[in-house]
């Protein structure tokens, strides 16, 4: 249930705060009066578009803040959110700028304008004073119906641009086909000739260092020879130098514990000295020229080389290229994969029936629900006698929102057969359809079940109904009507109404009435709660007039309204 509602600089309203109650409550108000700034307000604070016009004149920015029960089965998704829930409270919070930026808050914390949106579909069901233009759009019927049938309309869309994506690419390599043949010989040309020397991943390193290597062999070797002497088997070695100056040291060490560690630090020298010298012998023992292989190595190097000239890389880039070439070609044979194609496009148009099929199902057992409903309201509404009925009209090409489209149809009176509703209502037929419409696709809201059929389990309660002059354009004994269902309405759910009826105004619970007025030579909307004499005058001024005549009438409006409520 909606608590509070609280603006400031918004259009007219400089500021106010607003208090609802549970039951059925009415606003009236002169024309021009800023009635529906009060819902365009509630939208704004549910994540409808933010526009700078809704900023008071002068004003830096206008706000809006909506202070809601917390029904239980958001404090899953608030808790995930990370928005606190300790208060028990639901507080959604929108500023707009003067030039049109907006920022939005949920219990406090920042919110996005998509999750603002997300929670009003819990919250709130809003019906504007045009509502029966939706009745007339195929597309606005569609999703009325597959709302009221809990159909996701994402998932059939996902599936019919997968479908649809997948008979492009088809139809790509088809009409390709020659060009990709073409780049595939391409391909395979260049990659049998890079095969033929097999590049491996890290063997232009290696042979380069090898050739380096062989290159050099015998200076290795000359070296190694010369350093062997020097060490070890030279004359004089140092080795033997080494030894002479320990037997030097050995004698004397035992006086002086300092020369004692000299002579340690030479006896590992000694020893380090003769691991040198047993390496530079195993080098030597099996290090020889190989010219043989020095010229498979020349002859290795060059085709590298003469490869990498070829394609404009360098050496070591060959291995990589190579690895693109194969991933080229292998996507190539994929997409002259005809038959791989046409298998996937096939298999994408099965996913696709197979959930339109589900579909048409839930819309074929959803619409008879939907068109009873309506039917019945529609005996209270002006139109005994009258059907509705949700017409499935089979397409002869498949379309992305299914297997059928939905067509709403009507008679307006006994003995007549129901015709598309958009060319047999007149105006104000339509906009007592939109209200019973509205009402019967508000069962999720607490509508009665013999006002709207029987709910579905996965009917998720949504426990403020707001009705913008959905009532324009009747009057007399329908009026009366519409009043006494608002207020039915009313026992169950929160309804708010914009109204210009006295009938409806007068079935109210509570009644608000927004005047105009000026301050500081600006023209300001307030609000305030009539009851009493107030209240009857006010229904009096709505009746047309407040003489005694009126308020007389007034009276016993309100007086059977309080019996019926009873």
């Amino acid at each position: 249930m909606l608590r509070r509602l609280a603006l400031r600089d918004v259009v007219l309203v400089r500021r106010l705060e607003l208090a609802l109650e549970p039951g059925f409550t009415v606003l009236s108000g002169e024309t021009g009066a800023g009635k529906s700034i009060l819902v365009e307000a509630l939208q704004l604070a549910l994540g409808s578009r933010a526009d700078a016009t809704l900023v008071r004149e002068g004003a830096p920015r206008a706000e809006v803040s909506a202070e809601f029960d917390l029904p239980p089965q958001l404090l899953p998704w608030l808790e995930e959110g990370g928005f606190d829930t300790s208060e028990g409270a639901l507080l959604l919070r929108r500023a707009v700028d003067a030039q049109g930026r907006s920022r939005a808050w949920i219990n406090g914390s920042a919110a996005t304008v998509a999750q603002l949106r997300e929670l009003a579909e819990s919250l709130v069901d809003i019906h504007g004073q045009h509502a029966w233009q939706g009745l007339t759009r195929p597309a606005a019927v569609r999703a009325l119906l597959d709302a009221q049938a809990g159909i996701d309309p994402a998932r059939l869309a996902g599936r019919w641009q997968a479908w649809r994506e997948a008979l492009a690419a088809l139809a790509q390599a088809r009409a390709a086909r020659d060009t990709l043949e073409r780049e595939r010989e391409r391909l395979a040309w260049q990659l049998a000739e890079m095969d033929k020397l097999a590049p491996g991943a890290d063997e232009w390193g290696e042979l380069e260092a090898e050739h380096q290597r062989l290159a050099h062999g015998q200076a290795l070797l000359d070296a190694a020879r010369a350093a062997l002497d020097a060490v070890g088997e030279g004359e004089p070695a140092a080795d033997a130098l080494l030894a002479r100056a320990l037997d030097a040291l050995d004698d004397v060490a035992r006086y002086d514990a300092e020369v004692e560690a000299i002579a340690e630090v030479l006896r590992s020298a000694q020893a380090q000295l003769q691991d040198a010298a047993r390496s530079l012998h195993a080098y030597l023992g099996h290090r020889e020229p190989d010219p043989g292989r020095l010229a498979e190595l020349d002859a290795r190097i060059s085709a590298w080389v003469q490869l990498a000239r070829r394609y404009r890389r360098s050496p070591a880039e060959l291995p990589v290229l190579l690895g693109a070439w194969k991933q080229e070609l292998q996507a190539l044979d994929a997409a002259a994969d005809l038959e791989g194609l046409e298998r996937a496009a096939t298999e994408a148009e099965g996913a696709w029936r197979v959930e339109a099929k589900a579909v048409s199902a839930a819309r074929a057992r959803a619409a008879p629900r939907l068109a009873a409903a309506v039917t019945q309201l529609m005996q209270t509404l002006g139109m005994a006698g009258g059907r509705f009925e949700v017409a499935l009209l089979p397409q002869d090409e498949p379309q992305a929102f299914g297997l059928e489209a939905v067509e709403l149809r009507v008679a307006g009176h006994a003995g007549s057969s129901p015709r598309a509703l958009a060319k047999v209502a007149s105006g104000g037929e339509l906009s007592r359809l939109a209200l019973a419409v509205a009402v019967a696709t508000s069962r999720r809201a607490g509508a009665p079940a013999d006002a709207a059929g029987e709910a579905g389990a996965d009917d998720a309660p949504v426990p403020t109904l707001v009705f913008d002059e959905v009532d324009s354009g009747v009057g007399g004994a329908v009026a009366d009507s519409i009043g006494a269902l608002m207020k039915r309405l009313g026992r169950t759910s929160q309804v708010l109404a914009v109204t210009h009826l006295a009938q409806v105004a007068a079935c109210a619970d509570h009644h608000l009435v927004v005047s105009k007025g000026c301050e500081a030579g600006a023209t300001t909307s307030a609000l305030h709660t009539v009851a009493g004499e107030a209240r009857v005058a006010e229904i009096a001024r709505m009746l047309g007039g407040e003489s005694l005549s009126g308020t007389a009438h007034a009276q016993a409006m309100l007086a059977r309204g309080e019996k019926e409520a009873r």
